[in-house]
């Protein structure tokens, strides 16, 4: 048996990953020039790359990005952390950190917390376990624990889609809480004066609806406002769900504000099934302003948020952080925007 072929039949057969050493032996190098190689090709020969190269390829061996890591300090790798995968209100984010880290030479690493502290924790201590160069966060509401251990690892976070004075190290986001005082007034100044509120499980869209309610009450609206909870996250069959909820204990109602489109969604379906003429016998308003948001007929009154920005401003953040480059403004209000449509 030739040692190509012993190596292989060994490694398959105990599921052993080959090592830089076993690189090393079947290419006639040191392990050291197996590592030159493949960080800095060009201080090596063109001959003895294209030997270690050749190796490389027929094993199919993977570097350990960890040990190369832990001698510069720099995995080059970003976790983000996101409440949900399936949801498409944060995919804009997502996709503009992906791309701008990207562009930087970094990776990122996606993990689904769910909506609970203890999931939330279980997953940061395993990010923080493989010392990434970055953390990004869905949100502020965090448990005492997870606060502490992120404080404690000395790696970059930084905070999205909400607002505080008081973040953990950087935050880029809004006020979800002004964000339905908005709504609110926007809904008040265009006659209506009956609203119901379909609002997800989250905090962040709980304080959407407690920053409208708190507007309705300023403005004079003294009865309480019927409101539905949608579980998180939220669906299209909850906003109709919730639609037919309202409906059927709350007379009278002439608009409906959803903390997200998907919401809006349903409760647009829910609507024309009924046979409500929208914006006539009730008005829409959603959250997001996801792809299809423009294309609905009628199209969708909705709150903007600049995604985009979001996640070019995350990754720039941890990328000056982690080359050691001091940040000026560690929180920033991107704001939102009201994009009036045809449902309000």
């Amino acid at each position: 048996m030739t040692e190509w072929s012993g190596f292989l039949v060994h490694n398959l057969s105990m599921s052993q990953a080959f090592t830089v050493h076993d690189i090393a032996r079947l290419a006639g190098v040191s392990a050291m020039t197996v590592s030159r190689a493949l960080n800095h090709p060009e201080r090596v020969s063109p001959a003895l790359l294209a030997q270690v190269l050749e190796v490389v390829r027929r094993t199919g061996f993977v570097p350990n990005g960890m040990a190369g890591g832990l001698r510069s300090s720099r995995a080059r790798l970003v976790a983000a952390v996101l409440p949900t995968l399936v949801g498409p209100v944060f995919q804009e984010t997502i996709q503009s950190l992906n791309q701008t880290l990207d562009a930087h030479g970094y990776q990122l690493m996606i993990g689904q917390s769910g909506y609970n502290e203890s999931r939330e924790d279980a997953l940061l201590d395993a990010i923080i376990r493989r010392r990434p160069d970055g953390i990004v966060l869905t949100g502020i509401m965090h448990s005492a624990a997870g606060r502490r251990q992120l404080l404690a690892s000395g790696i970059p976070v930084v905070e999205t889609w909400d607002l505080t004075p008081t973040p953990i190290d950087m935050l880029v986001g809004f006020s979800n809480e002004e964000i339905g005082a908005s709504a609110c007034a926007y809904l008040q100044q265009r006659g209506y004066r009956r609203p119901a509120l379909i609002c997800g499980g989250d905090e962040r869209a709980q304080r959407r609806a407690a920053g409208f309610q708190r507007m309705a009450r300023t403005l004079g609206w003294e009865a309480e406002l019927p409101v539905y909870l949608a579980p998180a996250p939220a669906t299209l069959a909850s906003g109709r769900a919730g639609l037919s909820d309202l409906l059927a204990r709350a007379s009278g109602i002439d608009a409906v504000f959803c903390s997200s489109d998907m919401l809006a969604l349903g409760v647009l379906i829910e609507a024309q099934a009924r046979g409500l003429a929208v914006p006539q016998q009730l008005a829409i308003v959603g959250l997001g302003d996801l792809e299809f948001a423009a294309s609905l007929q009628p199209a969708l009154t909705t709150v903007r948020i600049d995604g985009t920005r979001i996640g070019q401003t995350a990754a720039h953040y941890i990328i000056d952080r982690a080359e050691g480059h001091a940040i000026a403004q560690p929180i920033v209000d991107i704001g939102f925007t009201i994009v009036e449509r045809a449902t309000a």
